[in-house]
């Protein structure tokens, strides 16, 4: 009984001091603890207000305290610019908070939030926070302009507030292990993990999906009523997007839908479908390639780059692909790429193709088989620094390009030749010494001419000194000097058409043979200015086979005997040099102005004699005389090689001991420079111009050589024009037959002058921009606006970027995401619009010059010139538009040979392409519009005409 009055007497002491303190104005006790209902980051640890009430174990009726508490527990503004953890303010009277009972709060991590603008708190374990307001919970986080939260039951609403304006800012961000999710309103609960979005907002796939209203599930998964998907990133009016009624979300795995429709422009489509399906991965796996549909004129219509795709793994892929015509027309292609890191990559394409025209039966009918072998391969130079193996295949039969799809508005369409080379390379280590075998093909597809030559091996050993001492003592000796090198060949080679190249014989129709080259050389210093160089070339060709012929006067015919077995054919040739240059430097005159400082002019002459015996004798057998009986009934004698198809060749007929002599000239200017740091500047007036000619005293007639010349000049900083040219000596006369024969008359002697143009020719190409015609600063600046029209993610960053703080400014609108508007117009510095429009502008120029047809009045040649002519270009008027063409245009005919036009225009979310053909034999178009996304590339529109209909659509 005494101990029940005590408390008794105790609990009515504690109520009277409760209604005292609350009577009293309330201040801040910083001796008694404070027991907030959630725990920020650098906050101290504070005991739960449960444990001291159950100490006082004296529950308080709630209402006798529930308003005052409610109006003293307001907290004032927290200062703008503060993101810190709520603090309790000094005028909430800690002690009498300590009285009341609380809900027990049941989450099981800490919560931690903050508000940029102000946060208020009441009693009962509930909280409101203003202005960018955060949450986090374990491995979710909501942010939001505002935020609602009770803690006794765990739930969360957040809302997005009106700017001045009248525009919603700061709508609601939620982020947990399934993704991000944007939404204008959200109510959740931490506990359930259940919660209700309004016009949610999330990236699935390469696309994003918004709802009218969703409910979350405590698994991630989304079940959402009025929702659409697109992959335009416009979200508030998307460009086309899927209605759907309802579906099922999947995050990161898939959507499944009830009836959906597309909506294009905001116009519904009669284009729907009674469920849906949309998968997403993020890992690399296999999987079906749906088919493109068109039709061809002469094919039908047809289902085309349909097929599998095989995710084998992550070094190697393979998809298989197929196209089929409603006419019977059908074709395979297995494409595949690998890749080894540190190692090789390549990739190859092998397409079949079966091409039908007209009706069986009819006179129109054919049937046509092509193929295509594609093969790039290259290996890391760090790979193996002793072995490299390169490939680059390209091998198709002659039809394939014009009856590809693929390939009517590609530039291998025009390609007469074709090239593939595969090459290996052994280094051995530690030696002079490689060793390399190659495979060429090479191929003209006017006439189906086929060249195949394989095997080839080359072994080679660098340029040595074998004379030289290892310890050398003293001065370098003359033997000391003479260095040599070796070159080893061996090539098998065959040409024939393509449809009988399979049926030709090893033996008797492959070229083949070896050759062994051995220069050998030395240089020497003579009278302090000139170099003396003697040299010797030995060659040795290796063949199995060789020719005789004979005259057979009863059939009035050439006769010929092959013999196989294995026949060597050498020469060697012998030559002395001597070579020096001489520098003449010339001041201007001061009349020009002292811009120029010094000319200078450097010539090198160059005198050699070399000299080899008559590998034409029958001493060396390498070639053969007959005689026959010409139709004037005189009998006349022909030689002959006994080796005309060898793969190296044979040497020549005649002795030779000639002398020759090259003038090589430079010419350069100096001239004063302000751009340049030390005030000067050279410039190349002339880069090379060589003048040669040789003599011959060992031939009976023609002594003279024709005159070579070469020019060099470099016109600006990366462009070069090289010229070269041969000028004939000799005139000509008619043979009795009246064929034009070169006879041994100089022309000088003839009063012709000193030589006569009879070849020559030059290939430039250059490319022109729209920085061609700009310096320095203007060039810089005009790359700077290329590089913020293309859009680069450095300009994105950069805009984003809150230049007060470390932090990025406008966290809500960019959380946003949405779309740009694509077709605005860049501002200069000086605040008018910027119209810089990108272009370019390619030549490629080939003139030659030769002999032509024989004039009998002059008895000279008629000069013909060949010339060729492609250029290619683009512009881009806007960062969506861009034009571009390619041609070619014959001189011969004065008209365009061949021209492609391209016009493709950035429809946001879409792109459309359309290409044409306007002249030539293969005119035709093709117009093309789908999706960006590569989820939805089936979702598209294709109109070609196919080139052999031959209409006039423009």
């Amino acid at each position: 009984m005494a101990r029940s009055h005590i408390y008794i007497g105790l609990s009515v002491i504690a109520c009277a001091l409760s209604a005292v303190a609350a009577s009293r104005p309330q201040r801040a006790d910083a001796s008694l603890p404070v027991s907030p209902t959630v725990a920020m980051p650098g906050s101290p640890t504070i005991p739960d207000s449960d444990a001291i009430a159950d100490i006082l174990n004296t529950p308080v009726p709630d209402s006798t305290l529930a308003v005052p508490l409610l109006q003293r527990t307001l907290i004032s503004d927290v200062d703008s610019d503060s993101l810190a953890a709520a603090v309790m303010p000094a005028g909430i009277d800690t002690p009498a908070r300590s009285l009341i009972r609380r809900e027990k709060v049941d989450l099981d991590n800490v919560v931690k939030f903050s508000a940029k603008d102000s946060m208020i708190m009441e009693g009962r374990n509930s909280a409101y926070m203003y202005g960018d307001a955060k949450l986090d919970y374990g491995d979710m986080k909501l942010e939001a302009e505002k935020v609602s939260m009770n803690m006794a039951n765990s739930n969360v609403y957040a809302v997005g507030l009106p700017d001045s304006t009248g525009e919603l800012i700061g709508t609601p961000v939620f982020t947990d292990k399934s993704g991000e999710y944007e939404s204008e309103t959200m109510s959740y609960n931490f506990k359930s993990q259940r919660g209700f979005i309004t016009n949610v907002v999330t990236e699935q796939g390469e696309g994003y999906l918004t709802g009218g209203r969703t409910k979350k599930m405590e698994n991630g998964e989304y079940f959402l009523q009025n929702g659409r998907y697109s992959t335009c990133n416009d979200h508030d009016h998307p460009h086309f997007y899927f209605q759907l009624t309802k579906a099922k979300v999947k995050p990161k795995s898939n959507i499944v839908t009830g009836p959906a429709y597309m909506v294009l422009a905001g116009l519904p489509l009669p284009l729907a479908v009674p469920f849906g399906y949309f998968p997403f991965s993020e890992k690399y796996s296999s999987g079906i390639i749906f088919p493109t549909f068109g039709d061809d004129y002469n094919r039908g219509f047809y289902l085309s780059n349909g097929g599998y795709y095989f995710a084998i793994n992550d070094n190697i892929d393979l998809a298989l692909t197929g196209e089929i015509y409603t006419k019977g027309s059908w074709g395979l292609t297995a494409q595949s790429s690998y890749v080894k890191r540190y190692k090789y990559n390549g990739s190859f394409n092998i397409s079949y193709l079966t091409t039908i025209y007209g009706e069986k039966g009819n006179p129109d009918y054919s049937k046509q088989t092509n193929f295509q072998v594609l093969w790039n391969h290259s290996q890391d130079s760090k790979a193996n620094p002793n072995m490299s193996l390169s490939a680059s295949v390209n091998f198709t039969s002659s039809g394939y390009s014009r009856n590809d799809l693929n390939s009517y508005y590609s530039p291998s369409f025009t390609e007469n030749t074709k090239s593939s080379t595969v090459n290996m390379t052994y280094r051995f280590p530690n030696s002079k010494w490689s060793l390399s075998t190659t495979a060429n093909i090479a191929q003209r597809t006017s006439d189906s001419t086929l060249t195949v030559s394989f095997p080839n091996l080359t072994a080679s050993m660098s340029q040595i000194y074998p004379f030289k001492r290892k310890r050398a003592v003293g001065k370098e000796r003359w033997y000391e000097k003479i260095k040599l090198s070796y070159s080893g060949q061996f090539q098998n080679s065959l040409t024939a058409k393509q449809d009988v190249f399979f049926q030709k014989s090893l033996v008797k129709d492959w070229r083949n043979g070896a050759r062994h080259s051995v220069p050998i050389s030395a240089t020497f210093s003579v009278f302090k200015y000139l170099n003396l160089t003697p040299s010797l070339q030995i060659n040795d060709r290796m063949y199995t086979n060789k020719v005789r012929r004979q005259w057979d006067p009863n059939a009035s015919a050439e006769v010929c005997d092959t013999t196989y077995g294995f026949y060597n054919v050498w020469d060697f040739q012998g030559s002395l040099s001597l070579d020096t240059k001489i520098y003449g430097f010339f001041q201007p005159m001061k009349f020009l102005g002292d811009k120029v400082k010094m000319i200078r002019h450097v010539l090198t002459p160059t005198i050699s004699f070399s000299g080899n015996p008559d590998f034409g004798s029958p001493f060396f057998g390498y070639y053969g005389k007959y005689h026959y009986m010409n139709s004037q009934g005189e009998m006349v004698e022909r030689q002959y090689s006994m080796f005309p198809n060898a793969v190296f060749g044979v040497p020549g007929t005649g002795r030779s001991g000639s002398v020759s002599l090259s003038l090589a000239n430079n010419l350069e200017m100096k001239v004063k420079s302000d751009a340049d740091s030390t005030g000067e500047k050279k410039i190349s007036l002339i880069e090379n111009f060589t003048v040669s000619q040789s003599y011959n005293f060992a031939a009976d007639s023609m002594n003279w050589s024709n005159i070579n010349t070469s020019l060099m000049l470099r016109l600006v900083k990366n462009f070069n024009l090289n010229l070269n040219a041969t000028w004939d000596v000799y005139t000509y006369q008619l043979s009795p037959t009246g064929t034009p024969v070169r006879v041994n008359v100089p022309r000088w002697k003839a009063g012709k002058g000193l030589g006569r143009l009879s070849s020559t020719g030059t290939s430039f190409s250059y490319t022109f921009n729209n920085n061609t015609f700009k310096r320095g600063k203007d060039k810089d600046k005009n790359k700077d606006k290329n590089r913020r029209r293309r859009g680069s993610d450095d300009d994105d960053f950069d805009e984003d970027y809150d230049e007060e703080g470390d932090n990025f400014a406008g966290n809500n609108d960019r959380r946003r995401r949405r779309g740009s508007d694509d077709d605005s117009v860049e501002m200069g510095a000086d605040g008018y619009m910027d119209w810089s429009v990108p272009w370019n502008l390619t030549f490629n120029y080939s003139v030659n010059y030769g002999y032509g047809t024989f004039n009998k009045k002059k008895m000279e040649y008629d000069g013909r010139i060949t010339q060729n002519l492609s250029f290619s270009g683009n512009i881009q008027p806007t960062k969506n538009w861009n034009f571009g063409f390619s041609a070619s245009y014959n001189f011969d005919t004065h008209k365009l040979a061949y021209m492609n036009c391209n016009i493709s225009r950035d429809l946001h979310c879409f792109t459309m392409t359309a290409s044409f053909v306007p002249v030539g034999p293969y005119k035709s178009y093709n117009f093309h519009i789908s999706v960006k996304s590569s989820m939805l590339s089936d979702l598209k529109y294709d109109k070609r005409s196919s080139y052999s209909n031959g209409i006039t659509w423009y």
